[in-house]
């Protein structure tokens, strides 16, 4: 098999030509999701042939290298992408299935009186950011939507509402994984990586205050920001503070748990006193019943409820927080060296890329799903409270295939899309994208963080983005004249906003709320709020570098 060094201008000995043929693939897909409305699994399969074509042709990469990169690309996606999103949807469905998650649900209606936009910021929000912070990898967007769900909101606004609620936790998700990446890939020093945390606490919780906000908009127009702006403002200051404070003073892994958990007490605390206002006229206006307020429920069953997750914050808490145990984990992944890319693709000075696999069969999230619900089943299964819930494992267990037969058309979109992303960054497609940006001199500041956007987009990973470009943002940075952590801070928080449009998501969220194939109607809703939410984050960066330095935090 032939060697590859992938070339930023492979096409034509252009830097900028090869970028523009780069973004075929991209728009190929959303042409057809968007364009001819194909479903988003045969979107997905026909723009990663685009990819294929483009990395052959316009990049000059071997056949062989070009499919065995697909998957690659593939095979990540099935595992663990998928399997995280099947046994978050599972874990909910135990929940169901059991009865007890109506219980939830009625604990959700007494917090809020009845006002279902509270109740989805506190569910969205904070509830799925506390997710997004142990689980991330669609984890929160899978099980938030199905509760959002059974709120009575319709299908394409709860899509909306649990996309845009993933932005601001994304930036420390996974234990802040992604900036960790960014530290490691870009070699910078413990402390430098301490700092570029800073920095993103000094940009994520600007998205956070207003989150909430924009949730109320989507899911009750201008009324529901004039019935209840004030305790999504407490909310979204809550959350922003806490992270800030976080990040800057105390272990920024932790900025999420800490930041979700203060929120969601500082909200019940709120609603102790506060009483929503318009809920009738809201709930007419969102076609649902009106509100009779439920009988109290006994602390036993309200424990019940909101035990499953205790268990998964638990479960995955010491799995990710507790050294030892971490460890044990991790050290049982297993690395496979993938077929005709070991050793044939190569980096411009000639080392081997690291293509290797690594089946993370324990340590992953969607195995920490799985351990967690089988506990749950188990409690659920030795307590039936009188005969009123009942699950046995077999029951539990049974569900888990239902669950997959549901995922096949996400799952295989998910596995087409990492394909894709695979083969666009091992022929240097993505690369070529990103140094085009870097290249514009001054106006690069501005357009850091569209490399992190288009990143995650393309990967639905905001630590793939880091991954994909750290390395390139400090090298343009140092260039330029500007601080690397703060463009490293900037492609992790333009990667935040770039999610909700990735391909990854749309399919989960699309199954979720039982709108399979109609990826393009959550496209279409959530694409300004992606482009608004760029523009600002790009308008912050470029500000940061001059008339607002004092927040960037320098650490040499």
């Amino acid at each position: 098999m032939q060697d590859f060094i992938a070339q930023t201008d492979a096409v034509g000995g252009s830097l900028g030509l090869s970028a523009l043929v780069a973004t075929i693939p991209l728009l190929t897909f959303f042409a057809c999701l968007i364009g001819l409305k194909m479903r988003a699994h045969w979107s997905a399969l026909v723009a990663l042939l685009a990819s294929l074509l483009v990395a052959v042709i316009g990049f000059h990469m071997p056949v062989g290298l070009a499919v065995s990169s697909a998957f690659r690309g593939g095979i990540f996606g099935l595992f663990p992408i998928a399997w995280v999103i099947v046994m978050a949807i599972w874990f909910y469905e135990v929940t169901v299935v059991s009865g007890r998650f109506e219980d939830l649900r009625r604990f959700f209606d007494r917090l809020g009186n009845g006002d279902v936009r509270i109740q989805a910021i506190l569910i969205a929000f904070c509830f799925g950011g506390l997710l997004e912070a142990l689980a991330g990898f669609g984890a929160p967007v899978a099980i938030t939507a199905t509760m959002i769900m059974a709120l009575g909101i319709k299908p394409l606004r709860a899509a909306v509402v649990v996309l845009l609620a993933n932005t601001a936790p994304v930036a420390f998700g996974a234990v802040a994984i992604p900036i960790t990446t960014a530290g490691d890939v870009a070699g910078r020093t413990t402390e430098q990586t301490e700092n570029i945390a800073a920095i993103v606490g000094h940009q994520a919780p600007i998205l956070a205050f207003f989150v909430p906000c924009i949730l109320l908009f989507i899911i009750d127009g201008v009324r529901g920001l004039k019935d209840a702006w004030v305790p999504a403002v407490i909310i979204g200051f809550a959350f922003g503070l806490a992270q800030w404070l976080t990040s800057n003073f105390f272990v920024y892994q932790l900025t999420d748990i800490v930041a979700c958990i203060v929120s969601l007490g500082v909200a019940i605390a709120f609603l102790q006193v506060w009483k929503p206002r318009g809920v009738d006229a809201m709930r007419a206006r969102l076609e649902l019943p009106a509100y009779r307020q439920a009988d109290k429920l006994p602390g036993r069953r309200i424990w019940m409820a909101l035990m499953p997750y205790a268990v998964v914050t638990f479960i995955f808490g010491v799995a990710n927080l507790v050294d030892p145990i971490h460890n044990f984990l991790a050290g049982q992944a297993v690395k496979i060296p993938w077929p005709i890319l070991k050793n044939h693709l190569l980096t411009a000075d000639g080392t081997p890329v690291n293509s290797a696999y690594k089946f993370d069969w324990l340590a992953n999230p969607g195995t920490l799903l799985l351990i967690s619900g089988l506990v749950v089943a188990f409690i659920y299964s030795m307590f039936d409270d009188a005969g009123r819930y009942k699950i046995t494992m077999g029951q539990a267990v049974k569900e888990i295939g239902a669950c997959m037969y549901r995922m096949r058309w996400a799952a295989l979109t998910i596995a087409a899309v990492l394909a894709l992303a695979y083969v666009m960054n091992y022929s240097g497609q993505t690369v070529s994208l990103g140094e085009f940006i870097a290249s514009l001199g001054p106006v690069y500041a501005f357009l850091a963080p569209t490399l992190g956007w288009i990143g995650t987009a393309v990967t639905g990973s905001d630590t793939s983005a880091n991954a994909l470009f750290g390395k390139l943002q400090v090298t343009a940075a140092q260039t330029a004249g500007l601080n690397p952590d703060l463009m490293l801070a900037g492609n992790t928080t333009g990667g935040v906003v770039g999610k909700m449009i990735s391909p990854q998501s749309l399919a989960i969220a699309a199954t979720a709320v039982k709108m399979e194939g109609k990826e393009n109607e959550i496209f279409k809703a959530v694409f300004p709020w992606t482009i608004g939410m760029l523009f600002v984050v790009c308008c912050l960066i470029f500000l940061q570098t001059n008339v607002f330095d004092f927040m960037v935090p320098v650490v040499p």
